[in-house]
């Protein structure tokens, strides 16, 4: 069957983030009010499998995150 996944990937929190960082500023110097700015990473794919859930779960350990600095997060769909 085949699959739409979308993946998310963050890093940890208390982990610091140059890009959020650069661009909150620059945000600041426009006159927007933002804190806390982060810069997460997204994949959109579309995946043929039995087993989605583990293989998604697998690409995130492998390749798409590192589980020392990085959480993640998926929603998988089935495509019509």
């Amino acid at each position: 069957m085949k699959w739409r996944v979308t993946v998310t990937v963050r890093l940890k929190e208390g982990l610091n983030d140059p890009e959020g960082r650069v661009i909150g500023k620059a945000l600041k110097n426009l006159s927007y009010s933002v804190e806390n700015l982060r810069v997460p990473k997204c994949f959109e794919f579309e995946l043929e499998s039995d087993n989605p859930e583990e293989e998604v779960e697998e690409m995130c350990r492998k390749l798409l995150a590192n589980p020392l600095i990085h959480s993640w997060e998926y929603s998988i769909e089935p495509v019509s």
